[in-house]
This record gives C-alpha cells, sequence and structure tokens, in this order.
C-alpha cells in the first residue's frame, strides 16, 4: 500500500456505498463527490476534470469510481513521462471491476489487489510481469532501489519467454515471488549495497541500508557524499539517508545536497558522528575526508526511526470560504499535515480532516499562544499547519507567527523552533473576493485598513484614515463594526464623507465564498452602519469608481485604470 493516502473520487451517488467500502482499506483516504450530485463526501468539488487533474499534479494516488474512459480522456493531457506518474486506477460503481490504469512503477496494481479484496473480486491485471509473478520486479519494495529501468525491462521480458534466474544476496521479499529459479541459471539478481557494472544478465537492486553522518557542512556536500560512497565501492542509490546535529536543522546547504541526492534529513544532538551512528543501528563501515561517516545496516534502514526529522511550519490562508477559491498548495498542505491549528470556525472551513490529524481549536483573540503552540509542536518534527481565513499575511496569522519566532531569536533554550522550517501560503483575501464578485473596485491604488482598535490606538486609525480619504485612494475596510465597537464605523463614515461625493459608489461584501454571501452596492450618501456586520467587507470607492447596470439586474463596480482625464479624451 502507498504511503500517501489515496484520493477516492465519486461522480454520484450510485457509488458512494463502494467508495466507503474502499475507505475502510486506507486509514485517511477521503472521498472526494460532485458537489450538488454527491450528498455525504467528505471533500466537495466543483469539476471533475480540473480535480482529477490537480490530483494527479499532486502526486496523490487516485481511485475513480467511474469508467476507465474517462479517467484515461481527463488525464491524457498530462501523460508526458511514464515512471514519474502516481497510481490511479478506475473502479466500477457497484465494486464489480477493479482496472488499474497508470502507476504500475508506482504500486498501482498493489492498490488495485487490496481494493478488489475488499470488494471480494478480481482486479484486471494486465502487466504480464505481476500476472505471471505476482509482483513488479521493476517497483522493487520500499527499502529497495531498481539501478537501471531500462534494463530492467529487457530483463523481465527474458524471464517472461522462459528464461531462468538466480537470486545473490539477500531479498526476502523474493522469496515470496514464483520466479523460474535455478542455481546454475546465466541470469541474475543481484541484490547488494556494493558497487557494480551491471551485466546483460543481471538486474541490479540495491538495499537502501546505507547512511552517511554529516560533521561539517559545505557548498559541495553533495558531491563529497558521492566521492566518500565511491572511494567505499558503495552505490549511490544504496543511500538511504544524511544524519546530521540538530544544530544544523536549518542549514540550506544541508537541505540542498540532501535534495540533490534526493534522500531525506535525519538529527540527533549529543553525541559525536560515530555515536549517532551506533544509536541509528548500523556499522561503521568507514570514515572519509570532510568529516563524513559511512555506516551500514544489515537491512534497509526505516529512516523514520533514526533520529528526528525536521519539523514544519505552514502558515495558510483558506481564501475566503469555497473550496474552488482556495490555491492547490494550501490544500496539499492540508493533506499532509500532522496538527491543524486556528480559529475553531477556520478550522472547520478547512476540513474535512483525517482521523489521524489532531485539530487545535482556540479562541480568536488567542493568537499568540497559537502561534507559540505550533512552534512547539513542529520543533517536535511533527508538519503543522496554522489556518487563516483569507491570506494568513492580512490581519491574520503570519505576522503572530513571525513575532512568536522573533521573541525568541536570541534565546538558546528555543533553538529548536529556528531550526523548524516556516513557509507562509498566500490566499484570497476578503477585500480581493469582495471586489472580483463586484468587477474591478480596486482596480487603481487602493488601501487596506481594519477598524479594529483591539490591537492600534483609535486616533492612529483615524489619522490614516483622513490622509487615505485625502489620497483620494479606494478604502477597503476590514472589522468594520462589532458589539464592542459599534460607533466606529460611523465615525470613519465621517471622516471619509469630507472628502468623496455622496455618490460615492461602496461595496458591501457578506460572507464572500461561503454559503449565504451577499453582494450589494450602495452610495456613500446611503450607507449606514446598520448595512454592516463583522463579517462585511466595505469597499469604499476613490473619486474615479464607476457604476452600470448588470444584465442580471445588480450593477457592475470598477475602478478605471486611468486618473483624471481619460486616455484619449
Amino acid at each position: 500500500m502507498t504511503q500517501t493516502p489515496p484520493a477516492i473520487v465519486v461522480l454520484g451517488n450510485g457509488s458512494l456505498a463502494t467508495a466507503r467500502r474502499i475507505q475502510q482499506v486506507f486509514p485517511g483516504a477521503l472521498i472526494h463527490g460532485l458537489d450538488g450530485r454527491v450528498q455525504g463526501a467528505d471533500r466537495p468539488y466543483a469539476e471533475f476534470g480540473a480535480t482529477l487533474r490537480e490530483l494527479y499534479r499532486q502526486g496523490s494516488p487516485i481511485i475513480a469510481l467511474c469508467a476507465a474512459g474517462i479517467v484515461i480522456r481527463t488525464l491524457a493531457p498530462l501523460l508526458l513521462e511514464k515512471g514519474a506518474e502516481p497510481p490511479v486506477l478506475a473502479v466500477a460503481e457497484d465494486g464489480s471491476a477493479v482496472v488499474p490504469l497508470l502507476g504500475g512503477l508506482a504500486g498501482v496494481n498493489g492498490l488495485a489487489r487490496e481494493i478488489a479484496a475488499a470488494l471480494a473480486v478480481a482486479p484486471a491485471i494486465t502487466t504480464s510481469g505481476e500476472l505471471r509473478f505476482g509482483t513488479c520486479l521493476l517497483n522493487p519494495p520500499a527499502g529497495y532501489a531498481l539501478a537501471d529501468l531500462e534494463q530492467g525491462k529487457r530483463f523481465v521480458s527474458d524471464l517472461l519467454a522462459g528464461q531462468s534466474v538466480r537470486v545473490e544476496g539477500q531479498a526476502p521479499w523474493l522469496d515470496k515471488v514464483p520466479l523460474p529459479h535455478d542455481s546454475q541459471a546465466a541470469r541474475s539478481i543481484h541484490v547488494s549495497h556494493l558497487q557494480r557494472e551491471a551485466a546483460a544478465d543481471e538486474l541490479l537492486i540495491y538495499p537502501r541500508n546505507v547512511l552517511v553522518a554529516v560533521e561539517r557542512v559545505s557548498e559541495q556536500l553533495a558531491s563529497e557524499v558521492n566521492q566518500a560512497l565511491s572511494a567505499a565501492a558503495i552505490a549511490a542509490p544504496a543511500l538511504a539517508c544524511l544524519l546530521a546535529d540538530e544544530s544544523q536543522m536549518a542549514n540550506p546547504l544541508l537541505h540542498q545536497a540532501a535534495a540533490e541526492l534526493n534522500v531525506a534529513v535525519r538529527y540527533m544532538t549529543g553525541a559525536s558522528n560515530a555515536e549517532r551512528l551506533k544509536l541509528s543501528g548500523v556499522s561503521l563501515h568507514s570514515a572519509a575526508q570532510a568529516g563524513l561517516l559511512i555506516g551500514i545496516g544489515a537491512e534497509p534502514l526505516n529512516v523514520e526511526r533514526i533520529g528526528r526529522g525536521r519539523g514544519r511550519l505552514a502558515v495558510i490562508g483558506l481564501g475566503p470560504g469555497a473550496r474552488e477559491l482556495m490555491v492547490p498548495a494550501v490544500q496539499a498542505e492540508l493533506a499532509r499535515a500532522n496538527d491543524v491549528l486556528g480559529y475553531e470556525t477556520y478550522v472547520r472551513m478547512a476540513g474535512p480532516f483525517r482521523d489521524d490529524q489532531v485539530l487545535h481549536n482556540t479562541d480568536n483573540r488567542e493568537e499568540m499562544q497559537r502561534a507559540r503552540h505550533a512552534f512547539e509542536l513542529a520543533a517536535q518534527g511533527r508538519s503543522v499547519v496554522v489556518v487563516s481565513s483569507g491570506d494568513p499575511g492580512v490581519f491574520a496569522m503570519a505576522a503572530a507567527v513571525l513575532e512568536a519566532l522573533h521573541e525568541v531569536v536570541d534565546d538558546p533554550a528555543r533553538a529548536d523552533w529556528r531550526g523548524v522550517e516556516l513557509e507562509i501560503l498566500p490566499g484570497v483575501s476578503a477585500s480581493l473576493a469582495t471586489a472580483a464578485q463586484a468587477g474591478a473596485p480596486l482596480g487603481h491604488d487602493f488601501c487596506v485598513m481594519s477598524l479594529s482598535d483591539n490591537l492600534k490606538p483609535w486616533s492612529i486609525i483615524e489619522q490614516r484614515l483622513e490622509l487615505a480619504s485625502q489620497a483620494d485612494l479606494v478604502l477597503a475596510f476590514y472589522n468594520p463594526i462589532s458589539r464592542s465597537r459599534p460607533w466606529q464605523l460611523g465615525r470613519a463614515l465621517e471622516i471619509v464623507r469630507q472628502h468623496r461625493s455622496a455618490q460615492t459608489p461602496v461595496t458591501l461584501g457578506r460572507d464572500i465564498g461561503r454559503p449565504g454571501q451577499s453582494l450589494r452596492v450602495v452610495s456613500l450618501g446611503e450607507l449606514t452602519p446598520e448595512m454592516v456586520d463583522m463579517r462585511t467587507m466595505v469597499l469604499v470607492g476613490s473619486s474615479t469608481t464607476c457604476t452600470f447596470p448588470r444584465a442580471d439586474g445588480g450593477q457592475w463596480v470598477y475602478t478605471p485604470r486611468w486618473y483624471g482625464a481619460k486616455p484619449g479624451a
């Protein structure tokens, strides 16, 4: 079974029961259902083709409960390179057929067998090698790497043509494969971490049982590791991971080297390189120059059990609420998270979540506590997401997270926080979502302001309102009014009206992107605080902002890109 939970995609309610049976096989899998047609799906989607292609691009295994032809036509434009594709299967609505379509080198046939077993049917596997041997020799299990795919294809073809084979080295998974064994066979499957030039009649498989402990990090680290492995007659594909001190956790050169070597980095602290190798369960093979020690395990290494990984903290923006307005990078981040933190309303918007994901709901006023808690979790090596609505950098959690990190920048006791991989992922802010619904009221220079005085004095807000109004900027008001400050919007409008005509268009967008959204365009003279609540975005036009009728009876609002006299007038 693949490590990444598959996405189960359904088009109608008729396939939901089958989807639920498949979901029981894969803990963490979510059912994606077509919005308006599927009731009870874990995650609704608006358009089948766009959803399937996005899942494919993300590398997510796909189980589509529909005709195979629909899946093929949908993904055909993306099928550029065999070997770089996730598993893709089509399953009949009633569960009577399981058809692996793509991802033969990514374990699709194994997935097909698991699904078929749960549905009590035979999988429609057509791969010759899998039909004959029950496994794909070109796709070894986790912990092993194939040396040469093209040579492997020729080798398997020879076996299918009747040639016998012998196995040299330890590969317990091959013991269960009904290969045509012959101890005197000319063809051999060679399993070893040692460097070897493959002969024409050999299939080389490397156990990933090699670890390199790094004492000193340089710009040439990847090259130094490869040189060390070569000097020790160890094949590069046998490398499972790099091991470094936790003080190197944020070192970009270390991560660059790991990316070039295509391996993970694990961390330990309080021990020498030699002691770290011992704690990792490997034997010292050799020391190399540049502060590298090579260790060899008796079997493929379970990297997740060596030291700990680098924690990750992502601060994400959900956009206005509708999932189709959530950027793909945010959706991928939510899928990989161990922990999700945020104001309960926003966390609910980000769901649904898998059973293994931990939710930490807090009050909307506990931003700094939430940020510190997020760093504590990420410092344990977990993948953590802090949720904001809209964009996290616009009156939201990105600033709080960075403030929490800034507080400990010189604190040696919080070095683990500074080692966390921190990323801010954008979202569609409420002002942009409202503007898009109305047309283009932000088409020229504009000013974004929060009318909340919780974290800044009202005198500063008034001063900024005065200056922005004088500058004839379009104004976007966040947090315009609340029960605790019902008077402030009225005062803000008094200031604006000193510089704008009563006919100035004002766009009011309430819950844009969420169920029950509403959009209203009024004049500045008509606007009263009673028309607005905390969930309303207020966009006050400039002197050039225009309106004109829409075909549906509403109004388009836009601020021209030119200013003053119209070009060419």
